[in-house]
């Protein structure tokens, strides 16, 4: 029977599997935080202790950095960020550096932006541990997703409108080969379409859900820097929200939202 992990307790993911070789836990534990949106205020208060617990914090480019700024001087602080097209730290360094720090008895946080289990990777981070004999818990963060588009003045669901919205990445292009989502079936659910990491590809992704019939008029809008000071919108239809996106040098961290909901409020 799967246990699930609680914000209070660090748990196991579930009973030992007879047929995999038992690791008993040893040393410190990790904990996985969703640091939200960019705005410090937006951690959870369980994401806060538990950084003020910590010995080592793991962090990159998209938690919020004046969480860091914050710290005890003695807690020893590590990038591993992931930068386009920049410095990049392989996430099995990261997994393999999270297991280490922790047997030598520390107390160890991995800060990410968002929330870890949303497109954050942190289901792997998890099983790393968890395999290694590592006692890991999870903090869920405020995924910007929804609260970035809710920020720049855009429900993703409201009455009337729409029924839901699906999040998906935008990582890939539709046509690259290592993509996994059914752009047609996104295209015809016509439900709010939430695109995470997709400003490289979002002149493929429009161009392919008009192509399998979402209308070229649908509103879109492209939120940049969400919840930080330099935050803005940039607002279009399915057919000119990538045009007006490079015209404006938007640049990653942004959000996609493509659906009716982005007029909803005016």
């Amino acid at each position: 029977m799967a246990v699930h992990p609680s914000p209070a307790e660090p748990q196991s993911p579930g009973s030992p599997d007879e047929t995999k070789p038992h690791h008993p836990r040893v040393g410190g534990r990790v904990t996985l935080v969703g640091g939200g949106p960019g705005d410090p205020g937006l951690v959870t208060l369980a994401g806060a202790a538990a950084l003020i617990q910590a010995d080592v914090v793991l962090t990159d480019h998209l938690a919020p950095s004046d969480l860091i700024w914050e710290l005890n001087p003695d807690v020893q602080v590590i990038d591993v960020g992931k930068l386009p097209r920049g410095a990049f730290t392989p996430q099995e360094s990261i997994n393999q550096q999270l297991v280490d720090l922790a047997r030598q008895g520390k107390d160890v946080v991995r800060l990410k932006g968002g929330d870890s289990f949303v497109f954050g990777r942190g289901g792997e981070e998890w099983l790393a541990c968890t395999e290694a004999g590592v006692e890991v818990r999870v903090i869920p963060g405020v995924t910007s997703a929804v609260a970035v588009p809710e920020l720049a003045g855009i429900p993703v669901t409201h009455r009337g409108v729409t029924q839901g919205f699906v999040v998906v990445s935008g990582h890939v292009a539709p046509d690259d080969p290592r993509n996994q989502a059914d752009w047609g079936a996104l295209a015809a659910t016509g439900m709010t379409l939430v695109v995470l990491m997709g400003v490289k590809s979002l002149p493929s992704i429009a161009e392919t859900l008009i192509a399998h019939g979402r209308p070229a008029d649908t509103p879109a809008s492209v939120v940049a820097n969400g919840g930080l000071p330099s935050q803005r919108r940039i607002d279009g239809t399915l057919a000119t929200i990538a045009a007006r996106a490079a015209e404006e040098r938007v640049a990653p961290p942004a959000v996609c939202v493509i659906g009716e909901v982005v007029r909803a409020l005016g």
